[in-house]
C-alpha cells in the first residue's frame, strides 16, 4: 500500500498524522504544498480545500487528521486507541476538543490587537485547564501507553514550546500535569521528527505577513 500525506509545513493537523506514521514506522511519502497557490490537482482531491490529505495507492483520498490517524492505526498492528469502548470514546472526545486548541494557537499568532491576543491566550489556557482536570499521573494521557490522543495534542505542545521563546508565553507553567505531558511528548523522537526545522521562522513570517499584535513580542 502506497501512502502519500499531503499538507503544508506549518499545519498542526498534519503533524498529528506524521507523529502517528513515525510512531508506527509506516512507510510513506510527504508532499508539501502552498495553500496560497496550490497545484491544480489539489483542488480535484480536496473537497474543502484543506489539509492534511492522505492519498492511498495514488487513488483514494482520506481527509481530516483524526480519521487519517484511525485509518493508519487500523491497517497496522499495535492499536493506539484504548481497548475499552468507554475509554476509547473518552479519548475521541478529547481529541475533538484538541482540534479547537490547535486552532487557538493559530489565532494567537494572527490576533490583530492586544485585546484579541490576550483573549485567545486566555481561552487556550482555560481549555488546557480543562485537560489538566482529567489527566492522570502520565507520562501520557492514558498512563504508560502512547495513544492517538497523544499524537493529537503533541502539535499543540510543539507550538507552545516555540511560543515560549518566540512570544515569551508560558501557558503550561501553571498547569503541572499538562506541563509534564508536554515535556514527555516533546522528548519523543517521533514528535521531534514531525517538527520541520524552519517552523519557528514560518511562524515569524505568518505573524509579520498579518501585521499581527504578536509582532510586537518578537
Amino acid at each position: 500500500m502506497q501512502l502519500e500525506l499531503i499538507s503544508t509545513r506549518r499545519c498542526p493537523f498534519v503533524q498529528r498524522s506524521v507523529i502517528t506514521l513515525n510512531h508506527k514506522g509506516i512507510e510513506h511519502q510527504m508532499t508539501f504544498i502552498d495553500l496560497d497557490d496550490p497545484p491544480d490537482w489539489f483542488h480535484d482531491i480536496s473537497p474543502f480545500g484543506k489539509v492534511p490529505l492522505l492519498r492511498v495507492d495514488n487513488d483514494a483520498v482520506i481527509f481530516e487528521s483524526a480519521v487519517i490517524n484511525e485509518f493508519l492505526d487500523d491497517i497496522t498492528p499495535g492499536q493506539l486507541h484504548p481497548a475499552d469502548p468507554l475509554q476509547r470514546a473518552i479519548n475521541k472526545s478529547w481529541i475533538e476538543f484538541g482540534g479547537s486548541c490547535c486552532s487557538l494557537t493559530f489565532q494567537i499568532m494572527v490576533a490583530p490587537d492586544q485585546q484579541s491576543f490576550a483573549s485567545q491566550v486566555a481561552e487556550l489556557s482555560a481549555n488546557l485547564g480543562r485537560v489538566e482536570a482529567v489527566l492522570g499521573d502520565g507520562p501520557f494521557f492514558n498512563g504508560s501507553e502512547f495513544a492517538l490522543i497523544d499524537a493529537a495534542y503533541a502539535p499543540i505542545f510543539i507550538r507552545l514550546d516555540i511560543f515560549r521563546d518566540l512570544l515569551d508565553l508560558h501557558i503550561t507553567d501553571a498547569l503541572p500535569k499538562v506541563h509534564d505531558w508536554q515535556e514527555n511528548l516533546l522528548a519523543l523522537p517521533e514528535v521531534q521528527a514531525a517538527r520541520v526545522p524552519e517552523l519557528a521562522d514560518l511562524f515569524r513570517q505568518l505573524i509579520s505577513s498579518r501585521n499581527a499584535y504578536a509582532q510586537a513580542r518578537l
